[in-house]
C-alpha cells in the first residue's frame, strides 16, 4: 500500500468525521427535540433519539483521530440510515432545482462512511494501518 493511499484514506476520515461532527455539535447545543419527536411519531422509545449522540459525535471523533475507525463508520452508517427513515423518507426519489439528489448530504455522509468502513483507517491514524 501507498503513502498516498494512506494519505486518502486521512482526508476521507477527516472530511466525514469532521462535516458530520459539526451536525452532532448543533445538536448538542441545541437538543433533540425534535428528533425526539421524529422518534417518537415513529413509535419507538424516545430514549433512542440520544443515539445521535453517538452517531454525530463520539463516531466523528473516532474517524478523526482513527481509532476504532470500521466499528465507528458503521456506526456512522446506521446513523445516516436513521436519519433517511426518519427525516428525509420522502425525498429519497427526489431531485433538486439544479438537478441534484436531494439527499446529496445524507448519501455523501453514508457512502463515505461505508467506503471508511471498507478501507479502514490507514497508516496516518491513532488506531494504525488496519483499524
Amino acid at each position: 500500500m501507498s503513502t498516498n493511499d494512506d494519505a486518502g484514506k486521512l482526508l476521507l476520515r477527516l472530511t466525514i468525521g469532521i462535516l458530520l461532527l459539526f451536525h452532532g455539535l448543533f445538536k448538542l447545543t441545541n437538543g433533540i427535540a425534535g428528533i425526539q419527536g421524529m422518534v417518537s411519531a415513529a413509535g419507538w422509545p424516545t430514549f433512542v433519539a440520544y443515539g445521535v449522540f453517538v452517531g454525530e459525535l463520539i463516531a466523528p471523533i473516532l474517524l478523526i483521530i482513527g481509532l476504532y475507525t470500521r466499528p465507528a463508520a458503521l456506526i456512522a452508517a446506521v446513523n445516516m440510515l436513521v436519519a433517511i427513515a426518519l427525516a428525509h423518507s420522502s425525498q429519497l426519489f427526489g431531485f433538486t432545482n439544479n438537478g441534484g439528489w436531494q439527499l446529496e448530504l445524507q448519501g455523501l455522509f453514508l457512502f463515505g462512511s461505508l467506503s471508511i468502513a471498507l478501507l479502514g483507517a490507514g497508516r496516518y491514524s491513532v488506531g494504525g494501518r488496519y483499524n
